[in-house]
C-alpha cells in the first residue's frame, strides 16, 4: 500500500503542478529534491511571482524511522518505527478575489521493533480560505467534494465536512479559517470498509481536487483590485497564518519529526499585515465574509 500510495502523489504532484504553471502562464516551479537525515525525503515545488500565483508550494515527501519521542507520546505508542508519506499543497494567489487552497493526502504506518505492521491509516482533505465571499465559489468546491465523497459512502461528505468545520478553526479568534471544504484523519480499515476502499477514497478526493479550485481561478483571476483590496487580503492572510503555526497539526508533526523547514513553512504567504484591532466596515463585502466565518454554512 505504502508503495502504490507513493507512486500515486507522485504523479498527482506532476498533474497539479503542470496544470497551475497552463492557468499562471509565466511563473514556474522550481524543484527542490531533499533527504531526512534519518531516514527518507522529499520533493518539493514552489512557485513565486506569477501572472496568477504570488506564492505556492504542491509538495510530497516519505519518510521513515524510529518515530521521535514527541510523537510517541501524541500518538500514545512506545518505541516505535513508522512510514509517512504524502502530498501537501498551499496556493496563495494574487488577485484578492481568488481564494486561497489548501490540500492534502497521506498515508501513516507504525511498526513493532521487529518489523511488524501495526497500524496504518490514511488522512488528508482539501479547503478553500476566500478573501472576499462568493457564494458560486463555495457552492462549487462543495459540491465537487461532495461528488467524490458520494461515489464510496453518502455518509462521508457530511461527517469529513464537519470535520473540516471543526479543524480549521481559529479558536483563538474564534472563527473559521476558511468556507472549509474536507478533513479526514485515521482512516483505519474496518470490517466494511478495507485499506483499497479507503485508498479509492482518497485517490477520489485527490483527484477531484483541479476540478474544484482551477474553475474557480479562472473566474476571479482578471478582476480588478484596489489597494484597500489587497490590503484586507493581508489582513485575512495574517489570520491564516496564526492558524497553521498555532494549531495545525501537519505543521507540528513536520516540526517534531525533524522535517524540512523550507517545505513546512511553505505555506506561509509573502506578505501579511497584522493590523491592531482591526474591523471591517459595517455593511461592506469584507464583513459579509466575517459573518460566514463565524458561522460555518452547508453550501449544498
Amino acid at each position: 500500500m505504502k508503495d502504490k500510495f507513493y507512486q500515486y502523489i507522485q504523479d498527482l504532484q506532476d498533474t497539479i503542478t503542470s496544470k497551475l504553471e497552463a492557468v499562471d502562464g509565466k511563473a514556474k516551479f522550481r524543484q527542490d529534491l531533499w533527504e531526512r537525515l534519518e531516514g527518507g525525503g522529499g520533493r518539493t515545488r514552489v512557485i513565486e511571482n506569477g501572472n496568477v500565483f504570488e506564492k505556492g508550494g504542491v509538495n510530497i515527501s516519505a519518510v521513515h524511522g524510529p518515530l521521535p519521542k514527541a510523537m510517541q507520546t501524541y500518538f500514545n505508542v512506545g518505541d516505535v518505527d513508522f512510514f509517512a508519506c504524502g502530498l501537501s499543497l498551499v496556493i496563495h494567489p494574487k488577485n484578492p478575489f481568488v481564494p486561497t487552497v489548501h490540500a492534502n493526502w497521506r498515508y501513516f504506518e507504525m511498526y513493532d521493533k521487529e518489523g511488524n505492521l501495526v497500524n496504518s491509516w490514511f488522512g488528508g482533505g482539501q479547503d478553500l480560505t476566500p478573501y472576499y465571499l462568493f457564494e458560486e465559489d463555495a457552492k462549487h468546491f462543495h459540491q465537487t467534494c461532495k461528488t467524490a465523497c458520494d461515489k464510496h459512502n453518502p455518509e462521508f461528505y457530511t461527517k469529513f465536512k464537519q470535520q473540516c468545520d471543526d479543524y480549521f478553526w481559529n479558536a483563538h479568534r474564534n472563527e473559521a479559517r476558511g468556507v472549509g471544504g474536507l478533513f479526514f484523519d485515521h482512516c483505519k480499515a474496518t470490517d466494511s470498509f478495507s485499506m483499497e476502499n479507503w485508498y479509492g477514497f482518497v485517490t477520489e478526493v485527490g483527484n477531484s481536487f483541479l476540478e474544484a479550485y482551477v474553475p474557480i481561478v479562472e473566474r476571479r483571476k482578471d478582476t480588478e483590485y484596489t489597494e484597500e483590496n489587497r490590503t484586507w487580503q493581508e489582513i485575512r492572510r495574517g489570520r491564516y497564518v496564526e492558524f497553521n503555526l498555532v494549531h495545525d497539526k501537519g505543521t507540528l508533526f513536520g516540526l517534531k519529526t525533524n522535517g524540512r523547514i523550507e517545505s513546512i513553512l511553505m505555506s506561509l504567504p509573502p506578505h501579511v499585515q497584522w493590523v491592531y484591532d482591526h474591523h471591517p466596515e459595517k455593511g461592506s463585502e469584507e464583513e459579509k465574509l466575517i459573518e460566514v466565518l463565524m458561522k460555518p454554512v452547508n453550501w449544498v
